[in-house]
């Protein structure tokens, strides 16, 4: 429950840092056990799991039973299958973190911080990944380590909040051979964070990564319930509120206006009436604005869209969100999970986008992550290397109603700017809507279910971090030692067994 703690909500960090404490600990005297030690590591991490994301995820039954149409006993089965998939994770690090310490002694869990990046990059990359609540998130409003980010990217950051785990377990576990390793290791740990800390509060005192051309930009919530968001009665109203609030906003000088994920109750390009009602205003208010929006293509292809509109009317660009929310916008492997075919019937069948297309302003790009793309670390990096200098999240999170996940979803989003050294601007229909700085420093941030614009003051910038040159290099790494520890007493079942049949 630590590990759950430590999240938003209720964000409290400094339990982060001894979040895997006990079942490092736990671990550690299991594989100290006489042998045979059976299931008994699995089944250490996967209880460790369940709780974990039992406090974090649990939510998910809320969002299928009420806009999925599903029953609550069907919802909460649902939920209940995602955490204990998200449970095997933890599981995984403890049989090889035990394989570690069966072979190589208790100075071995000092390698527990690489482990668990191993599995928090397989979670974020296996079956489209689901990189949500990793455990550098913890400290995402935690100024100083979060830095590390942007030279290694959230996973990095989810290696150093692991170190005094792996230290505290290297301090509780008695030392057969009496090695003064485990004490060493123990030292370095527990110093490795505070170390960092310091580079990192001295890299945000500098705050050399605030130089580039200004824009002032305002973020339009227009707190639309979810139940109005397609019901035709609410279209010129809903339409109407954000025109408003737009025109409010370019009366202030604004330069940029973003509205939230799919904030037009229309199909733009294919309602007339509404799309041009939206051009003559943008044409009256001379600002250009960032807005999603469903796009159809055909009668089984349309896509979860954002369109850039310059002060004329016109369409500068426009991106199709790639990485789809499974069975909430897609089914994944659908030939054989097509029992699941009524669940996204709740919600929306998308197609992908194939394409990771930047949006002009002017003479500058910005990069879109629609929803649950804020997420995925690679996308936001990728943007960056393609040259986007502002990063936009444009997201609808009424789904998820007052529960922790709007939070959950704005700190993760927020670590994007720190990795890639650019602002993040964030517009989110219900909220939270915000403007985040480079070092992930919170400049404007709205609340839950409020209407409004919200405006602050942005920068386009150049360059890069060292996470955006090298991406998850570490990280995938420690993914292949991980999984090498999680094969090697198989390996050797096998050899031992094919000795015996050779004798």
């Amino acid at each position: 429950m630590l590990f759950a703690l430590s999240m938003p909500r209720p964000a409290l960090a400094p339990l982060g840092w001894v979040a895997l404490a006990p079942l490092c600990v736990a671990v550690a005297r299991c594989a100290n056990r006489p042998a045979p030690r059976g299931p008994r590591p699995f089944l250490l991490g996967l209880v460790t799991g369940l709780a974990a994301f039992a406090g974090t995820v649990a939510w998910t039954s809320d969002v299928l039973a009420i806009f999925g149409g599903l029953n609550a006993a069907l919802a909460w089965g649902l939920a209940g299958l995602l955490i204990a998939y998200l449970a095997v994770y933890p599981a995984l690090f403890s049989m090889a973190l035990t394989t570690a310490v069966v072979r190589a002694g208790v100075p071995a869990l000092a390698i527990a911080p690489m482990l668990w990046v191993g599995t928090e990059w397989l979670r974020g990359t296996l079956f489209t990944g689901f990189p949500w609540v990793l455990l550098g998130y913890s400290q995402s409003d935690t100024e100083a380590p979060l830095q590390v980010a942007s030279l290694a990217g959230i996973y990095g950051l989810s290696g150093l909040v692991a170190c005094p785990s792996a230290a505290i377990a290297l301090l509780m576990t008695p030392d057969p051979r009496r090695s003064r390793t485990r004490l060493w290791a123990a030292t370095l740990l527990m110093a490795l964070p505070i170390a960092v800390s310091a580079w990192g509060a001295w890299r945000v005192a500098r705050e050399a990564l605030l130089q580039g051309p200004a824009v002032r930009v305002a973020l339009v919530q227009g707190n639309v319930p979810q139940g109005q968001k397609w019901d035709p009665a609410y279209r010129d109203e809903i339409l109407a509120r954000y025109l408003a609030l737009t025109r409010d906003a370019a009366r202030q000088g604004v330069d940029l206006v973003i509205w939230p994920e799919s904030s037009t109750p229309f199909v733009f390009g294919r309602d007339g009436i509404q799309t041009e009602v939206m051009r003559a205003a943008m044409q009256q208010a001379r600002v250009s604005v960032v807005f999603g929006s469903d796009e159809v293509v055909g009668p089984k292809e349309f896509y979860n869209a954002a369109f850039v509109m310059d002060g004329t009317g016109e369409i500068r660009g426009s991106y199709r969100k790639m990485q789809l929310v499974p069975f909430g916008e897609y089914i994944p492997v659908r030939w054989l999970l097509f029992f699941a075919q009524p669940l996204v019937e709740g919600f929306s069948d998308f197609s992908a986008g194939q394409q990771l297309t930047l949006l002009p302003v002017g003479v500058h790009r910005l990069s879109v992550a629609v929803c649950y793309e804020a997420v995925f670390p690679w996308l936001s990096r990728r943007a960056v290397r393609q040259g986007s200098q502002l990063l936009a999240t444009i997201t609808n999170d009424a789904w998820y109603g007052t529960s922790a996940a709007p939070y959950q979803h704005f700190q993760q989003a927020r670590v994007r700017a720190v990795e890639t050294g650019r602002y993040l601007v964030r517009a989110a229909n219900t909220g939270i809507s915000a403007v985040v700085d480079p070092y992930g420093r919170v400049q404007v941030q709205s609340p839950l279910f409020e209407t409004g614009t919200w405006t602050g003051d942005v920068r386009w910038l150049d360059g890069s971090t060292w996470y955006v040159r090298t991406g998850d290099a570490g990280a995938w790494a420690c993914m292949l030692v991980t999984g090498m520890l999680i094969l090697l007493p198989l390996w050797e079942r096998v050899g031992r067994r094919g000795s015996t049949v050779n004798h």
